[in-house]
């Protein structure tokens, strides 16, 4: 008797055949690319040609694809995790935790102290395709991946929750010049904190772990990881032998509780598979003849643009270079704007190495080509411009915006839609009025269409054709690339052709643009002369969907994917004229010479992962840092205009620095966690817990340190990033040794007249709650979270006194006069805070420079959350000011919703003072996972377009990359400037 157990992955299909001694005697692990059925049939005639037809065998499937499988085959099913259990249970006796990866699959398994599995749900941020896709990211394949990270020396901060967010990270980290061994390693640890953050989520993995699947078995480097970042003895790893089958193993264990049958039969049986439904279409094909669509292709090709013979041509001429995150385009112009020279090609994060070429062959073709200036836009912006001395750099807004008035003088809507980014502009009067950019989502880009096509095993011009003449695209709606993948499976399960698959992800594109980015709620949103960009406007498939899902006609320029490139030569060509271009000759491009190297900057607190470029003629870029002082010899902080962030981290600094002080008869130390509603009321509760002779601890900024050190306790992967970082903010304080941590649940902030009431969030009220019920390290530790309400001094001094007394001992008296010093201390704060704003808009208008207000909420100060963005406005030369150093509205703004929050009420406020100050720009801080600024957004942007205001929108997180924030406070401040010059 032999027993099969058959494990039907996301994307592998694993066999193993055992005999009744438990003997292996067959086992195979392929890639079923969806052709399950087609795969289970080869392998099981590899068992048939081992054991013959006659044989008796049982069989059991397991596994996240192998329930549809076995009910159609009328096969016995086992869970995986089951079956993951029994094999493991099985082989050892002292497993404490099993941890699986699998192609889109994660889970943890705990078998001590309650047995429990956690799995992810449908996004594969930490898995084996998450993995593939950064494999491509890199150009390379997972053996050389893996070979890269055993070589790393330094680890850079990569978002672990999702591919998309870490596609973010990596891609500038390899435009930047960072070693591809680094990057490697780094995408592997990011793995393994998903594993801990996303999976285990608030359970410590102790004990000896084991780690099975196809990732963990192949990917040495990965192994490594894990080690790293668990950091417990190595008798605690087990890795197994044949780790990507132990699923199999599990059920063909589980196999022999069913009948048998013959090996010929159940072949057999499986080859007459078929699926259960068959697939229905409800959605119109994109073109019904081959007659529509060639009036579609003679409609669109009249937007082409003149060319000339660059070996021939004698005039000026013009560079434009646009360096992506995934490719670099180059062009060349000629004075009446033809076109000489076209370049578009993958960067594989080498964009200098691929311009210096371009240029090569541009010489070569023209020994005597006359450029005359040039200029640069993209990720890749500057360092490429430095590297190759181009004479002027452009923000990608503006670039598109020139190139797309160059074929509709009257636009007043662009789309662009590149590899990963989207950028979306309204234009008003010829100015940019608003930006829509993708926040770390690619599910409406380029890289979208190509991950589906290269799964299938198509490249992405032959996939986009297939789609053309789809008779049933499959509605797939909008939806993230990774929750896609599962429609496209039970798509193709339920008869949908790859042709209908095409159209359908063509369709889901312009969806995902229009309704997950731009959110439009209808086509007139957009305008009436529409500019579509970017190389996946190529793909005449997303072009015929977006123009049936607006129901109009858009302008498609002949030359979509190089407008960025375009833009930069026409901005190049109407700049004065210089006496000479500075972009480099010929043989200094035959010398060029290129090094890089890292190091982390020790001048300030950021502790910055740098990365060095250095490059032939001495010139030096330095990338990877928050603030100025890397860029200067002498690493001193230059003068700036005020900036009030900065002001407020100064004073948290003071506070700390008297907190710790010592003083007579002291009673003991409480420690504060810096974070939430902390950040704004340490003044109150140092001044409370001093005023009774505590001294008190308040713990450092946030770092990633401090997210690190406490993921694995952290219960919701959904959370806010800023309510992530208390966990660590808590372990630091309990590491320092404080007798007790005080970190009330305050359901009502103080009542600032403002708005019809005075909440907090429910996460910043009640999340020393959460932090009880899931730090096992602070039943170590006093941890004093009482309710209070200090809207109302009267029961908040009653209440504190009471608690004040039974825990400590102290008199009532003490307490009040604590409660005194406690209130006049945030009063004194809130002065300071405004006294600063307003001196700061008062120098703003002396030496009349833009005054931003970055508003959000008082923990966005925190370095960690908002990576630097109030230093990056600093750059720009601008005034810095907070939503609350701001003069509130004694007459409090009408809303369209019901103004409850104490924060949310400041941000309207800040609005409505902003719409009706002409030198004053609002830009909003708006933390991923708030679901509360889901509101607060629409409404700040109502208030200051009723004005017609510019509304400028970024969202942070854990992902350290500001390419899209540069992206946006270039794109204002270039308006601002337009603004300015037109008055």
């Amino acid at each position: 008797m032999y027993h099969i157990g058959l494990d039907i992955g996301s994307t592998t299909l694993k066999m193993a055949v055992k005999d009744d001694a438990g003997h292996l005697v067959y086992q195979s692990y392929k890639r079923h690319r969806s052709f399950i059925r087609d795969i289970a049939v080869e392998s099981m005639g590899e068992v048939i040609d081992i054991i013959g037809t006659d044989q008796q065998v049982t069989i059991a499937v397991t596994g996240s694809a192998g329930m549809g499988f076995a009910e159609q085959v009328n096969l016995p099913f086992i869970q995986e995790v089951v079956a993951t259990q029994l094999a493991v249970e099985d082989a050892y006796d002292d497993i404490d935790v099993v941890i699986e990866l699998g192609g889109e699959d994660a889970k943890i398994l705990f078998l001590t102290g309650g047995t429990e599995v956690r799995m992810n749900g449908s996004c594969a941020g930490g898995t084996g395709a998450f993995i593939d896709q950064m494999a491509v990211l890199l150009d390379t394949d997972l053996a050389q991946l893996d070979e890269w990270a055993l070589k790393a020396k330094h680890i850079y901060p990569i978002a672990s929750r999702c591919g998309v967010f870490a596609k973010t990270d990596v891609q500038p980290l390899l435009n930047q010049g960072a070693d591809k061994a680094d990057v490697a390693m780094s995408i592997f640890h990011a793995v393994v904190n998903q594993t801990i953050g996303g999976l285990a989520q608030g359970r410590e993995i102790k004990g000896k772990v084991m780690f099975l699947g196809g990732p963990l078995t192949f990917l040495k480097g990965l192994q490594q990881a894990f080690k790293e970042v668990l950091a417990r003895d190595e008798d605690d790893y087990l890795f197994p032998d044949n780790a990507q089958y132990f699923v199999a193993y599990g059920a063909s264990l589980y196999s022999k509780s069913e009948e048998s049958m013959l090996a010929g039969d159940l072949l057999e049986a499986i080859e007459k598979q078929q699926e259960g439904h068959q697939f229905e279409s409800h959605v119109a094909p994109l073109f019904e003849s081959l007659a529509e669509y060639e009036a579609f292709i003679q409609r669109h090709s009249e937007t082409a643009v003149p060319r000339a013979d660059l070996t021939t041509y004698t005039g000026k001429a013009y560079l434009g270079i646009d360096a992506g995150s995934t490719t670099v385009k180059l062009v060349v112009i000629g004075e009446d704007e033809e076109l000489l020279f076209e370049s578009y090609e993958a960067s594989n994060g080498k964009p200098v190495e691929f311009v210096r070429q371009a240029l090569l062959k541009i010489y070569e073709s023209n020994p005597t080509i006359n450029l005359v200036s040039g200029a640069v836009t993209g990720y890749g912006e500057e360092l490429v411009k430095t590297a190759l001395q181009i004479d002027y750099g452009l923000v990608e807004t503006m670039a598109h915006l020139t190139a797309a008035q160059a074929f509709q003088p009257n636009v007043d809507f662009i789309i662009d839609i590149g590899g990963q980014d989207m950028k979306c502009f309204r234009i008003k009067d010829g100015f940019i009025d608003t930006i829509f950019l993708n926040e770390a989502c690619s599910s409406g880009c380029g890289s979208f269409i190509s991950t589906f096509a290269s799964a299938l095993g198509y490249n992405v011009a032959d996939f986009a054709k297939l789609g053309l003449f789809a008779k049933h695209p499959v509605e797939l709606g909008s939806r993230c690339t990774v929750f896609m993948n599962s429609s496209v499976k039970q798509a193709q399960k339920e008869g949908a052709s790859v042709e209908d698959i095409s159209a359908g992800l063509s369709m889901s594109v312009v969806k995902n643009a229009l309704y997950k980015v731009i959110r439009v709620n209808s086509a007139e949103d957009l305008g009436q002369h529409i500019v579509v960009q970017g190389g996946t406007f190529y793909n005449d498939a997303i072009l015929r969907a977006f123009e049936r899902e607006i129901g109009g006609q858009v302008i498609r320029p002949e030359i979509a994917g190089l407008m960025g490139a375009y833009g930069c030569a026409l901005f190049a060509k109407s700049q004065p004229e210089k006496d000479q271009s500075t972009i480099l000759k010929k043989e200094d491009l035959e010398d060029f010479e290129q090094k890089t190297t890292t190091r982390i900057c020790q001048l300030c607190g950021n502790h910055c992962q740098l990365t060095i470029n250095q490059f032939s003629g001495g010139r030096e870029l330095i990338a990877g840092n928050r603030c100025e002082r890397p860029l200067y010899k002498d690493g001193q902080k230059r003068d700036h205009l005020p900036n009030e962030m900065n002001f407020k981290r100064q004073l948290i600094s003071q506070a700390r620095a008297r907190g710790k002080r010592t003083m007579d008869n002291c009673r003991g130390t409480i420690g504060l966690p810096l974070g939430l509603n902390i950040y704004e009321m340490y003044p109150f509760w140092m001044a409370f817990w001093k005023a009774l002779r505590f001294r008190v601890i308040l713990s450092p900024f946030g770092t990633k340190d401090t997210y690190l050190a406490g993921q694995a306790t952290i219960p919701s992967d959904t959370v806010c990033y800023p309510a992530k970082l208390m966990h660590g903010q808590v372990l630091n304080l309990i590491d320092q040794g404080v007798d007790a941590i005080f970190y009330p649940c305050l359901t009502y902030n103080f009542d600032e007249n403002i708005s019809d009431n005075h909440y907090n969030c429910p996460v910043v009220a009640y999340y020393p709650q959460v932090l009880e019920a899931n730090m096992k390290a602070l039943k170590d530790v006093k941890f004093l979270y009482p309710f209070y309400g200090v809207h109302n001094r009267k029961k908040f001094t009653k209440a504190i006194s009471q608690d004040i007394q039974a825990t400590f001992g102290i008199p009532s008296k003490e307490t009040k006069q604590a409660v005194d010093a406690a209130y006049k201390a945030m009063d004194d704060y809130h002065h300071k805070i405004l006294d600063f704003g307003t001196q700061a808009i008062e120098k703003a208008r002396a030496v009349r420079a833009p005054i931003i207000v970055l508003a959000g909420r008082p923990y966005h100060i925190d370095p960690e959350i908002n990576h630097g963005i109030d230093q990056l406005i600093e750059t720009f030369n601008a005034v810095v000011v907070t939503e609350d150093g701001l003069p509130m509205d004694p007459d409090h703004i009408e809303t369209d919703i019901l103004n409850q929050w104490t924060y949310h009420a400041r941000l309207y406020n800040a609005a409505k003072l902003v719409r009706d100050t002409d030198d004053m720009y609002l830009v909003q801080l708006v933390s991923f996972g708030c679901g509360l600024d889901a509101i607060t957004t629409d409404e700040v942007r109502d208030i200051l377009e009723e004005k017609e205001d510019i509304y400028t929108q970024i969202k942070i997180d854990e992902i350290n990359n500001l390419g899209a924030v540069r992206i946006r406070l270039r794109s204002l401040f270039a308006t601002i400037a337009q603004q300015q010059n037109k008055q």
